[in-house]
């Protein structure tokens, strides 16, 4: 995707996520705008990279993830593979019950990821280049 920056609106209805989420992720340091100004009459803006950060949120929210382990696996993964966020290409991760009550971040095994469920373990896919292509698609770009 290329260089672009939307509003905090612009950036809700593009990911699906509400003002109020934008706001707290914001507020927790979980997604930082690139242009982030305070005060009256000062707008935020979000980048491209912050978008499919957002998507992302989104969706480990949507599939269950408390905020917690959502906002874990993003900082994780903006560590270990930050070049996902800005390409959309790179590793496939997932998310497997590591003990009792904890998620393991990995790379993505099919073979592994079928094991887990034939023992009745969850599998949360990661793949944040599905995740970037839906947003260029809605963004009109391929």
């Amino acid at each position: 995707m290329q260089e672009t920056f939307f509003t905090s609106k612009e950036a809700a209805e593009i990911t699906g996520c509400t003002l109020r989420q934008l706001q707290y992720w914001r507020e927790k340091g979980v997604i930082v705008p690139v242009i982030s100004e305070t005060g009256t009459g000062r707008s935020i803006y979000y980048s491209s990279s912050n978008l499919v950060e957002l998507a992302a949120m989104s969706y480990w929210l949507s599939v269950g993830l408390s905020f917690d382990i959502a906002s874990a696996t993003l900082k994780t993964l903006k560590d270990q593979e930050p070049e996902l966020f800005i390409s959309g290409k790179g590793k496939r991760f997932m998310l497997l019950q590591a003990q009792e009550r904890s998620l393991k971040l990995v790379e993505f095994d099919r073979k592994r990821a079928i094991a887990s469920l034939d023992e009745g373990k969850p599998v949360i896919p990661v793949w944040l280049d599905e995740i970037y292509q839906k947003l260029a698609l809605k963004l009109g770009k391929s």
